[in-house]
């Protein structure tokens, strides 16, 4: 008359990692995850706001009419402008288009004109090279490519369930002003958390992107394994050379651009950050970092933190990441 006692199911989930993610995050509502570059291990995967799983019962009306959307999983629901975290794979078209490419240059004054529209850096702030420019030189075909090449307006491949897809929509049609905010990670281009931190984890592995997975095995009530879950490889997406000039791109934004916080003498960071606009309101913006880090020994973890409504990604989501690099490497 005794039940049969079910297995145990261990995660990849790294507990340290987890609580880091998901107290880093504090009142922000968005969505954190880690993934392991070389086997697709999920190290941390957080979505706020949440709810807790014990009183789901009790709780289920109150969770299905109000508005805060806690039974979303924003790290692989959410869909969010990306930023200039997207300038990821505008720099990767213009390489592709323009061989060259290491000679481009276009002094960057604070804002751009172009086809009777005027797009401004954030604060008006001057940056030397200007990705707006980057995009109106690039053939919108071969862009879609590009960004097709690296998931976007596909499934993505992991054994999750109910992972959005992220669009990219120009077409031969599209206005130069679309064009400009595409190259920057706005307009109409959407993207989930779990898909940036897959291209970066793609970057940070020699260009092969590893599917992300959430069990590592099985055991049961003797202790003894019922099936072991091994690395899937979904295959290269980018070149070896395409891996090391976006490597060269990420690595200065830590040792000379938004990133500089994110130093350390324990491992070596390669990152983005990014600022998104989600409204017509210029200051109601999403604080992004995507990047990775490695040490002296190859072991890696590659990170991607949205704080919605939080504000530059250098002052609110890279200080987490930073947190996260730091706890793992400790």
């Amino acid at each position: 008359g005794q039940k049969n006692q079910g297995d145990d199911l261990v995660t990849t989930l790294n507990y340290n990692l987890q609580e880091t993610a998901y107290d880093g995050m504090g009142s922000y509502d968005g969505a954190v995850v880690a993934l392991e570059p070389s086997t697709g291990k999920i190290l941390a995967m957080v979505s706020k706001p949440d709810f807790n799983p014990n009183s789901i019962a009790k709780d289920w009306d109150s969770l299905i009419s109000g508005d805060s959307s806690e039974l979303v999983n924003r790290a692989t629901q959410g869909l969010y402008p990306p930023g200039s975290t997207f300038k990821i794979v505008t720099a990767l078209a213009y390489m592709r288009e323009h061989p060259d490419y290491a000679n481009y240059t276009f002094d960057c004054t604070g804002t751009y004109n172009a086809g009777g529209y005027t797009i401004h850096c954030t604060g008006n702030e001057a940056h030397g090279h200007a990705f707006s420019d980057m995009g109106l030189s690039l053939n919108v075909s071969e862009y879609g490519d590009v960004a097709e090449d690296l998931l976007f307006n596909h499934s993505l491949p992991t054994s999750l369930g109910n992972v959005n897809a992220s669009s990219f929509a120009l077409t031969e049609q599209t206005s130069p002003a679309e064009i400009m905010q595409t190259s920057i990670g706005q307009g109409t281009t959407l993207t989930t958390p779990m898909h940036m931190a897959m291209i970066v984890s793609a970057i940070a592995n020699g260009g092969e992107l590893m599917e992300p997975y959430i069990i590592d095995h099985s055991m049961n009530n003797q202790q003894q394994l019922v099936r072991q879950y091994e690395p899937q490889s979904y295959g290269n997406i980018l070149s070896a050379s395409e891996t090391s000039a976006l490597q060269e791109l990420m690595r200065a934004v830590a040792t000379e651009g938004t990133g500089t916080a994110l130093q350390s003498d324990r491992y070596t960071v390669y990152g983005k950050t990014g600022t998104a606009e989600y409204n017509s309101d210029k200051d109601d913006t999403h604080a992004w970092f995507v990047g990775y880090a490695t040490d002296a020994s190859g072991k890696e973890i590659a990170v991607a933190v949205i704080m919605e409504g939080a504000g530059y990604g250098s002052r609110q989501a890279a200080p987490l990441a930073k947190k996260m690099f730091d706890v793992y490497f400790q």
